[in-house]
């Protein structure tokens, strides 16, 4: 049976990346991925101020497609467009709050933290996202040459980066720092920091100076050497910045902590779904000791891509 085409349109960020082709890949698309620029003046006005026309949007080449994702503010008006000019039917589904009108979509997958409801909303405890378990799997050697042989325990660090939200001052990482190099010694356990793309160098740089030659530094980012963390790590930490990382990272079970940053504004929105994640057992904060506990593993991706299924069929 041929498969049924996608076009994913997002901004090019990695979370929004991996959101879109996480539901691609769980509803076996063949997918193009296209990265969305807004013409100049059009970048300054949300999409509710602004016209559902080809003039908005920089010309996006593929023109044969079933399905239509889109993920972020400048995606949402060519995704409107796109589906309204074809000469087919095509399913749209937009992952976050539009913020125009639902009705512009067949689906909108939309986290619970995000407060939104409607007939066509799918809500999801925390992020979808492009990872699976046999992904994971099937890289946990890989790390194999750059970690230390011995017989400690591992604990990844997946380092996030600034945001309006949080800081990645040099005086709050090193309280981080500080905390994990405690729990470290006490636990015997060696530590492998994973950096992702918005991680700046300088942390990088100062992560490998602070914890030196017993623990791992991945120096760039590297899709493998994450997979492999979280596969071969006993436990998971994750700056609190991430909600797409703390998601993936709850794919594979085990403990989760949050190392915090103090917000520099309101990041209610971020507190709700870490609450939410707490609730489910999933994550604790840094500053707790060490142990090990269980939950339900969390596979939002094929969840939500078996409910879109079932729909388009029906």
């Amino acid at each position: 049976m041929t498969k049924l085409k996608g076009l994913l349109l997002t901004e090019g960020m990695h979370g929004m990346i991996s959101q879109v082709e996480g539901l691609a890949k769980s509803l076996d698309l063949d997918f193009i991925h296209e990265k969305v620029e807004l013409k100049s003046f059009w970048k300054l006005l949300p999409p509710k101020l602004t016209p559902v026309s080809s003039n908005v949007y920089k010309e996006i080449e593929p023109s044969d497609f079933d399905i239509i994702i889109s993920c972020g503010r400048k995606s949402v008006i060519p995704s409107i467009h796109l589906k309204k000019n074809s000469n087919k039917k095509v399913v749209n589904i937009h992952i976050q709050n539009p913020k125009v009108s639902f009705k512009n979509f067949d689906f909108i997958v939309a986290p619970e933290h995000d407060g939104i409801t409607g007939e066509n909303v799918i809500n999801t405890k925390g992020a979808i996202h492009y990872l699976s378990e046999q992904e994971i799997l099937a890289n946990k050697d890989y790390l194999g040459s750059f970690i230390k042989k011995d017989q400690r325990k591992i604990i990844a660090l997946i380092i996030g980066g600034p945001t309006k939200y949080y800081d990645y001052s040099i005086e709050n990482i090193e309280k981080i720092f500080t905390n994990l190099q405690r729990l470290l010694e006490i636990n015997n356990s060696q530590l492998v920091v994973i950096p992702s793309m918005r991680t700046p160098k300088n942390i990088i740089n100062y992560a490998i100076e602070f914890f030196g030659e017993n623990h791992t530094v991945i120096k760039d980012v590297d899709k493998k050497a994450y997979l492999s963390a979280l596969a071969v790590s006993e436990y998971i930490v994750v700056t609190c910045d991430s909600s797409s990382m703390i998601s993936e990272a709850a794919l594979t079970g085990k403990p989760i902590y949050i190392a915090n940053i103090k917000p520099k504004r309101n990041d209610k929105r971020f507190q709700k779904f870490r609450n939410l994640f707490k609730e489910l057992n999933i994550i604790k904060n840094l500053s707790e000791e060490l142990e090990i506990w269980n939950y339900q593993k969390l596979d939002e991706t094929n969840r939500v891509a078996n409910i879109i299924k079932q729909k388009i069929k029906s």
